[in-house]
């Protein structure tokens, strides 16, 4: 028997992009944040190095999902449906909970802080997975297959709220709706429930002046240039700048100090004044690589558990970079949501290449299928 080479072992078509995206990330964070690193720090390569050791820790756990039988996660959907509401707690209970740009989101353990609210991503969708593959013949009872997962939703939500982050409560809802539509949820309990929720959201829409003002500068940002709309505005100027081709990487003006984030949030924005119209759709289509195979992998999975996982891994991927890119460009009010696997950022790349190697694991029998077979060598018969 041949042995299995690497192409065979992973996913080509997924992994390209994928580690495109990470090495465009690495170069595009030194550009939009060395400015600001040394000035900040006293090196220009703070983010850089940071970003570097990410990426290698990212490559690590794309490698350790892609080999970990995703099977194996329905008996951890429990635990790790448990520990990330133990982590989304503990920021309000703990001492290692703290703030930064008036949001209370991260958890500092020692040296290492991460974001409790992409973790509570991943595990949302394997425990929503799980529990719609164990109810699959009465997942359209109101009381079995909706109601005890719109009660963990909501839980979640609650609690992400607090920090405040509205954003990622939103995506939340979403990533979860899809994979309980995908799961045969009835269409009906999940357009009820969106409608009940509407003037909640309005309420906590408006309630908050800052969110009020995010809306309003959403609508018209030349109207609030000097605050809320300072952010969208630097950020159409990059976008106008760059032109076709980009002013070249390193090059940009927007990231010296006028565009806030230009290293997180807006990464997207420095990349169109750099790199123009053709980087960034050349982005737009790895992106869309990767969710096209993600779609692929969830639709010829071998069992429901696998389909749903990967429809519930795509559509996060999918949903996070739409409103990152909606929000650079002006489409979308901003939301504070980071561009997977280019952002910086360690907790959204670990769980964006973590998910990938998941996403592999559930697509290696139909890519192995998929491998052309050799033609057998006849042998040569000689005359005795």
């Amino acid at each position: 028997m041949k042995p299995q080479t690497a192409t065979s072992v992973y996913d080509v078509r997924l992994l390209f992009p994928v580690l495109f995206l990470v090495g465009i990330g690495i170069v595009m964070v030194y550009s939009a944040s060395s400015a600001l690193a040394l000035k900040q720090y006293g090196s220009g390569y703070y983010f850089l190095k940071r970003q570097g050791i990410f990426a290698l820790l990212g490559i690590a756990a794309l490698v350790i999902g892609r080999h970990f039988p995703y099977r194996y996660l329905q008996v951890l959907a429990y635990p790790l449906l448990l520990a990330s509401l133990g982590f989304l707690m503990a920021i309000y209970v703990t001492d290692f909970g703290y703030a930064a740009g008036g949001s209370a989101r991260w958890l500092r353990l020692g040296g290492i802080s991460f974001q409790p609210s992409e973790f509570a991503r991943f595990a949302l969708v394997i425990y929503l997975a799980d529990s719609l593959n164990r109810k699959s013949d009465r997942v359209q009872d109101f009381s079995v297959g909706f109601l005890p997962h719109l009660v963990v939703l909501g839980i979640f939500c609650a609690l992400i709220l607090l920090e405040p982050d509205f954003g990622s409560a939103v995506l939340l809802c979403a990533v979860a709706w899809i994979v309980l539509f995908v799961g045969g949820v009835r269409f009906w309990h999940l357009l009820a429930v969106m409608l009940v929720l509407l003037p909640p959201a309005y309420y906590l829409m408006v309630q908050e002046l800052y969110r009020m003002r995010r809306l309003l500068s959403f609508l018209d940002p030349w109207k609030y240039s000097a605050d809320a709309g300072y952010q969208i505005i630097h950020s159409l100027m990059a976008f106008g700048s760059g032109g076709l081709w980009g002013a070249g990487i390193g090059k940009g003006y927007q990231k010296l100090f006028y565009l806030p984030e230009p290293h997180t949030d807006f990464i997207f924005s420095v990349i169109g004044e750099e790199l123009g119209l053709v980087g960034v759709l050349f982005i737009i289509a790895m992106y869309a690589l990767i969710i096209w195979r993600g779609v692929a992998i969830a639709r010829s999975s071998l069992d429901r558990f696998g389909t749903l996982v990967a429809m519930g891994l795509t559509a996060t991927l999918g949903l996070q970079v739409c409103i990152n890119m909606g929000v650079t460009m002006g489409m979308l009010p901003p939301k504070g949501l980071t561009l997977p696997f280019i952002s910086y950022g360690g907790t959204s790349l670990l769980i964006s290449m973590a998910s990938v190697g998941v996403l592999m694991n559930i697509g290696a029998p139909q890519t192995a299928k998929a491998k052309p077979r050799e033609p057998r060598r006849r042998e040569r018969r000689t005359r005795p």
